[in-house]
């Protein structure tokens, strides 16, 4: 019971932690060798480029995203708009509409889901680079500059951007801390190797390496981008291209969110054997299964095993029975950020233990959900707070 109680605490203590300290000293070991790679000026680069926006029922957003995208600090002749419209029934076409010949709008009345759409919408590209966001997502005037740097190199496949979550009165939030660390993990991995995962909300491709999705994929960004690492091309992070949008209005909206892309990661793995071949891709495995595959997986069934297990084990010794108040602590600390979040109030750091806690359970259900077949491709709208 000992051994398995240490085995389930290394496991959990490595996936938040470990993997990080070992990547950083790996990082610091290979540049003291090999250097670090030279990148780009912004401004230096500048090829043709197609930006493509996916929005389903986004009537009351859309007008604020195309007047976004007309603002990007890009040569107008050499940066193509569109929008890609499937399914949508609430008039965002029509919005998008009335900035033609701007912007292009490209819908069907039937919706087959955003890897469907997305498909479709690359059979139009004809520039050499594509760069997907989404229609929820302010960004910055400047990102698309700095994104097409990195191809200069021919060993970079494709780019994500920089998330950011935004308050709606300007105090930074549980989900805005969430994505801090996440964007550390992220340049960790980028200077290691590879990023392991691009995020939706910006996100570049070379052209000819896309790859049709099966049209029931629910991770798009995720599976695209990691199907071009698996071809021998490194995908990188540029953390000065902003993409910003508002938290997830409440708890129940963004467990909503987090469980889908639970399942979504579940599905993921399932498709990405290759991913495991250690000996062909050593960097982007490490990464993979560290940064990725734990977390979506084992780790969060560990966590509540481990709490039983330390209950079990509380009589065996003193270092047991403060492990234990450290976890009750912890999930008492979570339940407060709980009861806060879902009465508007804000007490520091509770809100992370209780994201963290949010995160981990949609692992579990997501997991039953992508066992049953219960998650649809179709995205859906998640509600957002208001600026």
């Amino acid at each position: 019971m000992e051994v398995l109680f240490w085995i389930l605490l290394a496991l959990v203590v490595y996936t938040y932690l470990g993997f990080a300290v070992i990547t950083a000293f790996w990082i610091v070991l290979r540049e003291l060798l090999f250097g670090k790679r030279k990148l780009a000026e912004k401004g230096e680069f500048l090829p043709e480029v197609t930006l493509v926006i996916p929005a389903w029922n986004e009537a009351d957003e859309i007008e604020a995203k195309v007047a976004n995208s007309l603002k990007l600090n890009y040569p107008k002749e050499k940066l193509r708009i569109v929008f890609i419209t499937d399914g949508s029934n609430d008039g965002t076409p029509d919005v998008v509409r009335k900035f033609e010949p701007d912007v292009e709008c490209m819908h069907i009345d039937d919706r087959g889901g955003k890897s469907a759409a997305e498909n479709r919408a690359m059979k139009s590209v004809t520039s050499p680079y594509v760069v997907f966001c989404d229609a929820n997502t302010q960004l910055d005037p400047e990102a698309i500059q700095y994104i097409v740097r990195h191809y200069k190199d021919p060993k970079v496949g494709g780019v994500s951007g920089e998330k950011r979550v935004l308050a709606a009165d300007g105090v930074e939030n549980k989900e805005g801390l969430y994505w801090k660390y996440e964007s550390t993990l992220k340049k960790l991995d980028a200077r290691l190797y590879s990023i392991v995962g691009a995020a939706g909300e910006l996100v570049s491709f070379r052209t000819d390496l896309w790859t049709d999705l099966e049209k029931d994929t629910i991770l798009d960004d995720f599976m695209e981008s990691l199907r071009i690492c698996a071809k021998g091309y490194r995908f990188a992070y540029e953390p000065l291209a902003i993409a910003s949008e508002l938290p997830s209005a409440n708890v129940k909206e963004e467990l909503k969110r987090k469980v889908r892309i639970a399942a979504g990661g579940w599905q993921s793995m399932s498709r990405l054997p290759q991913l495991w071949r250690f000996w062909k891709h050593p960097r982007l495995t490490f990464s993979y299964v560290s940064h990725r595959v734990l977390r979506w997986s084992i780790t969060a069934f560990a966590l509540p095993v481990l709490l039983v297990v330390n209950l079990l084990l509380f009589n065996s010794g003193e270092v047991f029975e403060w492990l234990l108040y450290g976890q009750l602590a912890f999930y008492l600390a979570a339940l407060l950020g709980y009861f806060s979040s879902s009465k508007g109030v804000r007490i520091p750091l509770v809100g992370v233990f209780y994201y963290f806690c949010v995160m981990n359970y949609a692992v579990i259900a997501g997991f039953f959900r992508w066992a049953k077949g219960g998650q649809k491709a179709q995205w859906e709208r998640s509600k957002r707070m208001k600026s």
